[in-house]
């Protein structure tokens, strides 16, 4: 028998997300919002429309808002549901998710904004972030709906005067929360260098904070896709969902196949999604190109299709701008010899960082459609004023100057080769 999903954009009733007899997701958008004079769809490849959207039309978007395999398999034991029913998987936990997008069952009024939360004291934050590998996102506690795509350990929180609380019944979160991880050392503090990095060389980047508790290390990360905004001019702020989707979700690509060899987006599909879908295309190519740059300067081999997102900032009834989101999940992984070596996008035909030539950067300029002595010089300035910022931002933290050695190694070869 077929099961359905309400799915709400802020607080719109814009779609019915439905489970086929075959078990089969199919997406209909409800003819309430086809009418309305300021609908926008809920992703890039989701059009507006009357048809219905199959399987292969939407589940890059849907299964992009769930966590990754390895944490889906133990939320969905713990759940007890199939790992691969992405369906109810959202019915579950698609509460609390990225964006502006909410998943409640069929015909259940969506709950009013009471923004309930419960404080956490640091004992019973650190009993949270130590039962996070066992239990992702805390599923299935009372209260809790929530999902946040990717495989690190990871829970959404609400950050108020130092007070870190625990969203509950669908109040919007501040922060994600993203503890230590024991077989990656030290990668808290790789990953707050690398973020304060690119804040510091002029990147729109995520604020990130490094907290401890009861001697576990952790990263707060500032949510790009919450706002405040005055609920009147005499009344307290409220937090304001701003939708959005990442690369893979906009080029609806299931996450299983995020890096380029297994089917992910390339560097060019990502610049072609920019100059098609961004308000503003000129600013927002010049900031996709530096990020390619800079993941490539600080060696973060990882920076795959998830990591980029489009944001669509303001109010539905006023219109969207839609932009390309600030950077996040800044890693060094170079910094770590277990983990590949190979980029999860080819550079310029190049999955290898250290064969990567101004010749590559090159062809990256005929792909991207932009002026290749541009490109090159725009290389040589992000190297140099890394070299210039790295003192400004590194800690003394053993970890930390030790990524910084290894990020300020490899900008001082790629200007000697870039100058040459």
């Amino acid at each position: 028998m077929p099961r359905t999903l309400d799915v709400y954009l802020h607080r719109h009733l814009i779609g019915k997300l439905v489970q086929n007899d075959h078990g089969h997701l199919v997406y209909d958008y409800v003819a309430s919002w086809l009418t309305n004079p300021t609908a926008i769809p809920l992703s890039q490849l989701l059009p507006l429309t009357k048809k219905h959207l199959t399987r292969n039309d939407c589940r890059g978007f849907f299964a992009g808002v769930l966590p990754d395999e390895s944490k889906r398999e133990i939320i969905a034991r713990n759940l007890g549901i199939s790992a691969r029913n992405d369906f109810a998987m959202l019915e579950r936990i698609g509460g609390e998710c990225a964006g502006a997008v909410t998943f409640i069952a069929e015909g259940t009024s969506l709950p009013e904004p009471d923004n309930e939360y419960r404080p956490l004291s640091a004992s019973e934050l650190a009993d949270i972030v130590k039962k996070l590998p066992r239990r992702p996102l805390l599923a299935g506690e009372e209260g809790i709906r929530l999902s946040l795509a990717g495989a690190q350990d990871k829970i959404a929180v609400h950050v108020s005067g130092g007070q870190i609380s625990l969203p509950l019944n669908g109040a919007p979160s501040t922060h994600i929360l993203k503890p230590a991880i024991e077989w990656l050392e030290g990668v808290v503090f790789n990953e707050a260098l690398c973020m304060r990095l690119a804040q510091a060389v002029g990147l729109d980047t995520a604020t990130v904070e490094i907290g401890k508790v009861e001697g576990i290390d952790y990263l707060l990360v500032q949510r790009y896709d919450r706002a405040l905004a005055p609920q009147s001019p005499e009344g307290p702020e409220r937090i304001r969902r701003e939708h959005q989707e990442d690369f893979c979700q906009a080029l609806g690509i299931v996450p299983e196949h995020k890096y380029q060899n297994e089917g992910g987006p390339s560097i060019k599909q990502c610049f072609e999604l920019v100059r098609a879908a961004s308000s503003t295309p000129v600013i927002d190519l010049q900031a996709l190109l530096d990020a390619v740059i800079f993941n490539w300067l600080i060696g973060n081999n990882d920076a795959h299709g998830k990591n980029f997102s489009l944001v669509y900032r303001g109010e539905i009834s006023s219109g969207l701008q839609t932009r390309l989101s600030p950077l996040y999940d800044l890693i060094s992984t170079v910094y770590y010899p277990e983990l590949s070596a190979k980029m999860a996008m080819n550079l310029g035909g190049e999955y290898l960082a250290e064969r990567i030539a101004p010749a590559n950067f090159e062809r990256l300029a005929e792909e991207a459609g932009l002026a290749k002595p541009m490109m090159k010089r725009r290389v040589l300035e992000l190297a140099e004023a890394v070299v210039s910022k790295l003192p400004t931002v590194t800690t003394d933290h053993p970890v930390t100057v030790a990524v910084a050695k290894v990020i300020q190694s490899r900008c001082e070869r790629k200007i000697t080769r870039f100058k040459a």
